[in-house]
């Protein structure tokens, strides 16, 4: 399988089910695998007085609170039902990200997800990972903001969830479950870890690439890159580094309001992502190094023979005064140039003939 991109809508529909619509409809025409949603309840996910973030306040009115704000960006029930039917009809993977019990109860149970996003947010919420491992789904885990000790402990409820379905949650029996062969083998069948940087848009300097290599090297699992920069470079750049997923987010005008659609791609934005990344993974090929196909036809019309450098005759021995190399290829190498000088010219060669021996 490919590099499975994500286009992350979020909340970019800006709380109207016909700009999600259109959000769907430019995931598909750009080549994208996937769209995701977030499927939350403002009275659940955040205090009434919680603050915004910085990037938040910057891109929202700024007398409103993180819940007003929230509010206004929630997609009921029947949205998340006409939302997967269209993607169906488009032939892309409906994905959300779920905040809270219920919602992650509608996107498995209602709609019947098998795969779902953790949010970077999220992954201490020990209680929602243990409900989603429980509902049998697969996993991809955003890492941002995380230590490698919190990403492993999020990963040891989610191995609990996944093989311990009747037994009381503690952390002796979650580790034991994380250790177990049974805990190891449902992660590696069921998850999927991103590399994250949670600011919007995230500086290049603080994206730390690298880190893909040290989750993957820590756990054992594939890895991908949730990518909050500007611009493609840095997810095309992942893809080359073995990133199995990656997700983007997708805004229809940049200029809209709302908190993500500046540190989003428009949609021609996200099709060269798309090309790109399909592009790499062509380029990235096997790993065997020898001539590729394309390349067999140029070996003889850019590599060297040897040459008589001027007309030399029978018995003459072979010496640098009249023995050099040019092209075409196909006559003696001239890793051969040593081994030929000091033997006699079994016949008579004309300037610029290939040598024989």
């Amino acid at each position: 399988m490919g590099v499975y991109v994500i286009a992350e809508a979020g909340v970019n529909h800006n709380g109207s089910l016909e700009m999600a619509m259109e959000l769907v409809d430019a995931a598909a025409r750009a080549g994208a695998d996937a769209i995701k949603f977030q499927t939350f309840r403002a009275d659940s996910l955040v205090t009434m007085g919680a603050p915004k973030a910085e990037y938040q306040r910057l891109t929202t009115a700024s007398d409103e609170t993180q819940h007003t704000m929230l509010k206004g960006l929630e997609l009921g029930p029947p949205a998340h039902k006409a939302l997967l039917e269209h993607c169906r009809s488009r032939g892309i993977d409906f994905l959300s990200t779920p905040f809270d019990e219920e919602s992650l109860d509608l996107l498995v149970h209602e709609l019947g997800l098998r795969r779902i996003k953790i949010s970077s947010g999220e992954i201490v919420s020990g209680p929602l990972l243990l409900q989603a491992a429980r509902s049998g789904v697969d996993i991809i885990l955003s890492t941002g903001m995380s230590t490698i000790a919190e990403v492993e402990m999020a990963l040891a409820v989610l191995a609990f969830g996944f093989v311990s379905r009747d037994v009381t949650p503690s952390w002796e029996e979650i580790w034991r479950a994380y250790h177990s062969s049974e805990g190891r083998s449902a992660l590696e069948e069921k998850v999927v870890l991103l590399h994250c940087t949670s600011e919007y848009p995230a500086p290049f300097s603080d994206v730390n690439l690298r880190a893909m290599d040290t989750l993957r090297a820590a756990f054992g699992l594939p890895v991908g890159l949730s990518d909050h920069t500007e611009g493609i470079a840095v997810s095309i750049a992942a893809v080359a580094r073995g990133a199995a997923v990656i997700e983007k987010h997708l805004t229809l005008d940049k200029n809209l309001p709302g908190p993500d659609h500046k540190a989003s791609l428009e949609p021609e934005e996200l099709a060269d992502l798309v090309r790109s990344i399909r592009q790499v993974e062509q380029a990235l090929g096997t790993g065997w190094k020898g001539p590729a196909p394309s390349e067999w036809s140029n070996r003889d019309l850019v590599r060297k023979s040897l040459i008589a450098r001027r007309e030399i005759v029978e018995g003459e021995l072979f010496t640098p005064d009249n023995v050099t190399f040019k092209r075409p290829g196909g006559g003696l190498s001239p890793m051969r140039y040593w081994d030929v000088l000091g033997r006699r010219a079994p016949r008579s060669f004309a300037k610029d003939e290939v040598i024989e021996i």
